[in-house]
């Protein structure tokens, strides 16, 4: 027991380190090798395609780590809880949390009871629940479409800078191990095997960011949590799907859309009185 929850709060304080080391290293790669490489600036006709894609990807990133901020400034718990569970031993979740009544879920690593508690996102070291649902899925949609674009920049920079041909599919396949076994022999540089195996990096996150954003519009549509969903409890809400979308999105989603601002109610009153299960 102890020595998971130690393993589980190193990876909380390790994750938020390494999303922002990936974005600052995607920040530089992109405006000090990409950009210029693909758009020479004294070339005037494409003037005009560098304001875009630089444009284009601030906006991305500013959406990301604007609603990463968001995550993290509105927490999930309940200010109504004035009692802590004391978990034992016996717990019947293996993870972080000790489940009570009428929604609630006590994190062992937030070390406060969460409203509709999701699930712990250690990218952002704390829950996902009732408040910060929104901004979660937005940040997923944003870390995905930044990740898949910068791939699409990184393949554009190694065409362009080193002739490498990407019309064959095996191409990308084949790269990171053909590049590994360059740089050993000393056919290429560190930094050609970092942007090869930055590739990889992007590929992977943004396929990850995808997928879970996409399973998390189906949970939020149903009106049902990740938690309920592996405890196997069934959806007591009969509201139909549109009114689960309103519910975690907001009036305003639309805004919520292009722009990182709180567009759900960050209220946490909750008249239930807590119970213990």
């Amino acid at each position: 027991m102890f020595t998971r929850m130690l393993k589980l709060r190193l990876l909380n304080a390790v994750a938020p380190a390494y999303f922002f080391t990936a974005t600052v290293v995607t920040f530089i790669l992109h405006f000090g090798f990409f950009l210029p490489t693909i758009f020479p600036n004294p070339d005037p006709s494409l003037q005009g395609s560098t304001a875009l894609h630089t444009a284009l990807f601030l906006f991305l990133m500013f959406n990301a780590l604007g609603n990463y901020v968001m995550t993290i400034r509105y927490p999930a718990e309940s200010a109504n809880e004035t009692a802590v569970p004391v978990c034992s031993p016996h717990c019947s979740d293996k993870v972080d949390a000790h489940y009570l009544l009428n929604g609630r879920h006590f994190c062992k690593l937030c070390k406060k009871v969460i409203l509709k508690r999701d699930h712990h996102c250690f990218f952002t070291g704390n829950c996902i629940g009732n408040r910060n649902m929104r901004y979660f899925i937005m940040f997923c949609i944003y870390t995905s479409c930044t990740c898949l674009y910068s791939l699409v920049l990184g393949v554009a920079f190694l065409t362009v800078e080193y002739s490498i041909s990407f019309e064959n599919p095996l191409t990308f396949l084949t790269l990171l191990p053909l590049s590994t076994g360059y740089f050993f022999t000393g056919s290429i540089s560190g930094l050609q095997l970092f942007l090869v195996l930055m590739l990889y990096v992007w590929l992977g996150i943004g396929l990850v960011c995808a997928g879970f954003c996409c399973q998390q519009v189906l949970l939020v549509a149903r009106g049902q949590t990740w938690c309920q969903m592996q405890r196997g409890q069934l959806v007591e809400s009969c509201s139909p799907w549109r009114a689960n979308l309103k519910d975690v999105f907001g009036t305003s989603w639309l805004l919520g859309l292009v722009l990182p601002v709180q567009t759900v109610e960050t209220s946490s009153d909750d008249p239930d009185p807590p119970k213990q299960d």
